[in-house]
């Protein structure tokens, strides 16, 4: 299975954008759906964006955020875009052996990242 290591977090101003990175160990990377999901304090996680042959986002960062994965350098990227405060959280990246659609759900995850803070200052 792989294992995943998330960068990229930080402090940035509402509007602005921060790229966070998810670099893969292991074999079959390739197979794997990637995801992101999101913790705030005091909230369940919650699912943000997934590829595999194609992506799928939750409403809340469409037009905002992209997914994309480079399968060469086993890595999975979050470009996000417009950033709000309500974005302030705790961002985990995933992975699982799903079809996409069913990505959404944290409880098909099979591997998540040890996780990479981001807080938007309004």
């Amino acid at each position: 299975q792989v294992q995943l290591v998330e960068s990229g977090g930080g402090l940035v101003q509402a509007g602005g954008s921060l790229r966070l990175s998810c670099a893969a160990s292991g074999r079959s990377f390739s197979n794997y759906a990637m995801g992101w999901f999101r913790q705030a304090p005091g909230k369940e996680r919650e699912f943000v964006a997934a590829i595999s042959w194609t992506t799928y986002y939750t409403d809340s960062v469409k037009g905002r955020f992209t997914i994309s994965r480079d399968n060469a350098k086993n890595t999975v990227y979050l470009q996000m875009n417009s950033l709000k405060p309500e974005d302030t959280a705790v961002y985990y990246c995933a992975a699982a052996r799903v079809p996409l659609a069913t990505m959404g759900d944290p409880n098909h995850v099979e591997r998540w990242g040890q996780g990479t803070q981001v807080t938007i200052s309004s």
